[in-house]
């Protein structure tokens, strides 16, 4: 039988002061105070730390973001499958990820891992899975052994094999990541990832990691925008609206039944942007 990988997700570091920041950032925007006169409030607490939680979230609710990218974080991960960070690198904006390599890592034979999810074990095909592994394991050991280069070496290996990342997120980018991945629409492995981060978060800034939901979170979108049969399925369902709900209500209690934009709205548009 192979070695099972086990995920590891560690928060190494975050900005410093990162709700000061956030505060700063946001304020910068709404005040006359120049930054320097804001943090020099800052560090005189003249400005409590309720206050700048709840300005904050204020600003959070409005949909402004651009300041979430000023904090950032950086995370160990290590023993997620390769198929794992296929999905995770799909994530480009306000990320920066250093991945372990297969062609300069010799893996040796005992040490090579693999994921293997629990619907083969559910199936009762995970024997079937372990010796198919172990095989691959076995082949690439006699590759390298007969000189085959191990960039070379790496091609019989699956997407089952596993990965480390050394990785840095801004808070907005974080944000839109537990948006689709802790959706329970997301994969298994990512979605346990992501949860694990946004749990490390947790530990260190509680403040800010009540943002970290899945999109149909109450301080996210607050509804599932996912298909009607998506949302029937979901165990979130009980206690999250879907946007077919919302759209009936307005539609029925609404000032006005909503309709296509046509060339009229659009011309309405185009005028109040001249005035």
């Amino acid at each position: 039988m192979t070695n099972q990988a086990t995920m590891q997700v560690k928060l190494i570091d975050y900005a410093r002061a990162p709700i000061e920041k956030l505060y700063a950032a946001f304020r910068t925007c709404y005040s006359a105070d120049t930054p320097a006169e804001t943090w020099e409030k800052i560090e005189a607490g003249k400005i409590s730390r309720e206050t700048i939680r709840d300005f904050i979230g204020e600003r959070l609710k409005t949909g402004h973001s651009s300041p979430l990218e000023q904090v950032v974080f950086w995370f160990g991960i290590a023993g997620v499958s390769r198929s794992l960070s296929h999905q995770l690198v799909r994530h480009r904006v306000g990320i920066s990820f250093e991945q372990q390599s297969q062609r300069y890592v010799r893996f040796k034979q005992d040490k090579l891992a693999f994921v293997m999810p629990e619907s083969w074990s559910r199936a009762g095909l995970d024997a079937e899975f372990g010796e198919l592994l172990a095989h691959t394991s076995e082949l690439y050991a006699r590759a390298l052994k007969a000189g085959i280069p191990a960039e070379d070496a790496r091609f019989v290996l699956p997407n089952a094999a596993p990965t480390n990342f050394h990785l840095m997120v801004n808070f907005a980018e974080m944000l839109h990541i537990c948006d689709l991945r802790l959706c329970v629409r997301a994969q298994w492995e990512i979605r346990r990832m992501v949860a694990l981060m946004r749990a490390e978060i947790k530990k260190v800034l509680p403040e800010i990691a009540v943002f970290l939901q899945p999109k149909c979170g109450e301080n996210r979108m607050g509804y599932c925008d996912e298909s009607l049969d998506e949302w029937r399925k979901c165990p979130l369902a009980r206690v999250r609206p879907h946007k077919s709900v919302l759209f009936e209500l307005y539609d029925r209690y609404g000032s006005r039944k909503a309709r296509a934009l046509g060339d009229e709205e659009f011309r309405a548009v185009e005028e109040k942007e001249q005035l």
